[in-house]
């Protein structure tokens, strides 16, 4: 399950869609071929999202992974 608190690496790891997805909201996932480090919290706050646009990147990156199961 996709949480606020869930390291970059590991969200990709478990759903490579999400790297489309993250480019989309132009959030950075990968420098140099190497996954970005931190949360996807973290990186979506150096974007300036607020925190009801990091709630609703959660419910839709957990609805993209069950739509790729």
């Amino acid at each position: 399950m996709v949480t606020k608190i869930i390291f970059i690496e590991d969200l990709i790891q478990q759903n490579p869609d999400a790297v489309t997805y993250l480019m989309k909201k132009g959030i950075k996932c990968f420098a140099c071929g190497e996954p970005i480090w931190g949360t996807l919290e973290s990186a979506s706050k150096e974007k300036g999202f607020s925190d009801e646009e990091i709630a609703i990147f959660v419910e839709e990156l957990n609805e993209l992974k069950k739509s790729v199961l």
